[in-house]
């Protein structure tokens, strides 16, 4: 099925990209989520818009990517959250919560989208997070989640 991606989607292409996938990929997954629409003869014409959009958030050089890295892994981030006695949160830290620690600690402003999570963060303690800033450029972070 051919259809167009309006996010960027890891290993799949850019937002404004037209990809072809299997039926159910895009059926189950991809369309129900916002990820992407499906391709209509209409619906190419909303392809330069997409970039459009994707060309003022995008980090446009190795150079600038490397910079902003640099800045995020001299941050010290920490993350109060409710937690149980045995150190289990209520709920996760999502990269929304992520993001806006970053900003709050003195960090650049970060889009929760690029924040990439290897499992969910359900305990209080130290984890590495991968902010992907350019698509050669990651920058790994440390996070300290503390009880609330």
């Amino acid at each position: 099925m051919k259809i167009i991606l309006t996010h960027e989607v890891t290993g799949l292409g850019a937002a404004g990209d037209v990809v072809d996938v299997k039926d159910g990929y895009a059926r189950n997954y991809l369309v129900p989520r916002g990820f992407a629409i499906r391709w209509t003869k209409g619906g190419e014409k909303d392809v330069a818009q997409i970039r459009r959009a994707r060309k003022i958030h995008e980090i446009a050089t190795i150079e600038q990517a490397n910079e902003i890295k640099a800045k995020l892994e001299a941050v010290k981030v920490r993350l109060a959250v409710r937690s149980g006695d045995a150190g289990r949160l209520f709920g996760s830290v999502t990269p929304a919560d992520i993001a806006s620690a970053i900003k709050t600690a003195g960090g650049p402003d970060v889009d929760k989208r690029r924040v990439e999570l290897g499992s969910p963060i359900k305990t209080l303690g130290g984890h590495q997070v991968s902010v992907r800033l350019h698509p050669e450029v990651a920058a790994t972070l440390g996070i300290e989640v503390v009880a609330a």
